[in-house]
């Protein structure tokens, strides 16, 4: 772009800014910000904040307080999350300058192998565009010593470093608001204040106790426990078993919304999702039919595990915004079950534009911030009522004959026409809002096809078979 270009730009917002009024809190030169997390919500949010400040001539001075090791393995540099990111994320963080080297994300993942009662069958990614990768959220499992990856927060991490912004190591434990502004204080430090502080932790994150009693409006996000595992089997073992597929599940366990198990490496990974997981849950999976078919008579579980049980968000914080404070991604407003990393892209990148060119009220951010929030949140109701759906299939043995019929016919035709595959894709790994999936569903094209699947299901009930 010329310089012309970017001159306009930044004339636009300075005058868009100055219509704010010299009494309106706002960002200026010297001004100080707080960035409490450095996963990926704390990351987008310090890179675009110091982007676009930078080139509105304003100079801030961005602390980002993080207690993880991202370099180190297991809880010390684990953020708890299944590592799946969409292949439309990484190529949008492209074009914001972010770039994923492939020791971050490995691309070679192109398809998933559904698992049913009645069959397992091979879904090849509908388009180029929606392919899949994995990522480790820290430098790997527990036990682990050479690698061949990058953490992926401690890659994002390192280009906020890059941008200008200092990392202050260690947990926070105390938060106060004094004079109209916050003070932040580390762990043995000393308190400092800051003009604006961006929150960006997790649900399970001892940090939100700290805003208690302070009379925000803030509630944090209603949660559920899920459950991962990374076992170790050896890049052969594991290219044998799982191949390059994400390997999903629809079985009829109760309390059991989505399961999944992933290669990565040298490791594969296993990530349940639903209502409460608890050890009970996890046997029934782990001893199920599907599951003994899917992996090798070779493997077992004794071969060694790293494990956590964290808590996700089923339900969007109430008010996430305050005078010079604001929530983003898991501790705001997050994906159901799925796309976490794309909402903290998407909540952290409105919040910083907030900051930047309209101010850090909280008027500012209801108005400019929070519309982003309620977007994500009104997709959420719809995927819930997705989920709804794909219950019914689970329980009902004809309805789920009717989707692996279906789905295998649907491989030998053109990626577009796959109707079925593609609503199951996007259900699975996130990479269309679920407004769009339910959309698809409501086609006459789609329903005409399952009716009749439905139909040939209930006349000719057959064994299960696996279509590879």
């Amino acid at each position: 772009m010329s310089s012309k270009a970017d001159k306009s730009s930044s004339d636009w917002a300075t005058a868009l800014r100055s219509e704010k009024g010299p009494d309106a809190l706002k960002l200026d030169d010297g001004s100080r910000v707080a960035v409490i997390g450095c996963g990926p919500a704390g990351s987008f949010f310090s890179y675009f904040l110091l982007d676009m400040a930078e080139r509105m001539g304003i100079d801030l001075r961005v602390d980002v307080f993080e207690s993880r090791d991202f370099s180190r393995p297991a809880p010390l540099g684990c953020n708890m999350c299944g590592g799946i990111v969409s292949e439309s994320l990484v190529q949008a963080l492209a074009a914001e300058g972010v770039s994923l080297p492939p020791t971050v994300v490995q691309r070679g993942i192109d398809s998933y192998m559904l698992h049913m009662d009645v069959g397992s069958v091979s879904i090849e990614t509908p388009v180029k565009e929606m392919r899949i990768g994995a990522v480790y959220r820290g430098s790997g499992p527990r036990g682990v010593e050479e690698t061949d990856w990058m953490s992926f927060d401690g890659h994002l991490q390192g280009l906020v470093l890059k941008k200008g912004a200092k990392l202050k190591h260690g947990r926070v434990d105390e938060i106060a608001l004094k004079g109209g502004k916050f003070q932040v204080k580390l762990k043995g430090g000393q308190p400092e204040t800051y003009d604006l502080v961006a929150v960006a932790v997790g649900i399970n994150s001892a940090t939100l106790k700290l805003f208690e009693g302070m009379s925000l409006g803030y509630e944090p996000p209603r949660g559920t426990k899920t459950f991962i595992r990374e076992y170790y089997l050896g890049r052969e073992a594991v290219g044998k078993i799982l191949g390059s597929s994400m390997h999903v599940f629809l079985l009829d366990i109760p309390r059991l919304e989505f399961a999944a198990i992933i290669p990565k490496g040298d490791y594969m990974t296993l990530c349940l999702l639903g209502q409460d997981i608890d050890n009970k849950l996890v046997e029934s999976f782990m001893n199920s039919p599907e599951v003994e078919r899917c992996l090798s008579p070779e493997w077992s579980s004794s071969e060694g595990a790293c494990q956590c049980s964290p808590r996700i968000s089923v339900k969007g914080a109430r008010r996430p915004f305050a005078d010079r404070l604001v929530f983003i991604g898991d501790c705001g407003v997050t994906r159901l079950y799925k796309d976490g990393i794309g909402a903290a892209y998407r909540t952290a990148k409105a919040a910083a534009t907030t900051a930047v060119l309209q101010g850090v009220s909280a008027a500012d951010f209801e108005r400019h911030y929070w519309p982003v929030c309620r977007t994500i949140e009104n997709d959420n109701a719809i995927g819930r009522l997705s989920f709804v759906a794909t219950r019914q299939i689970q329980k009902r043995r004809f309805a789920r004959r009717a989707v692996f019929r279906m789905t295998v016919a649907e491989q030998k035709e053109d990626g577009h026409r796959r109707r079925m595959s593609m609503v199951l894709w996007d259900m699975f790994t996130g990479s269309a809002p679920y407004r769009e999936v339910f959309l698809r569903m409501m086609r006459p094209g789609f329903w005409g096809r399952l009716i009749w699947n439905i139909v040939v299901s209930l006349l000719s009930p057959g064994r299960a078979t696996s279509k590879r």
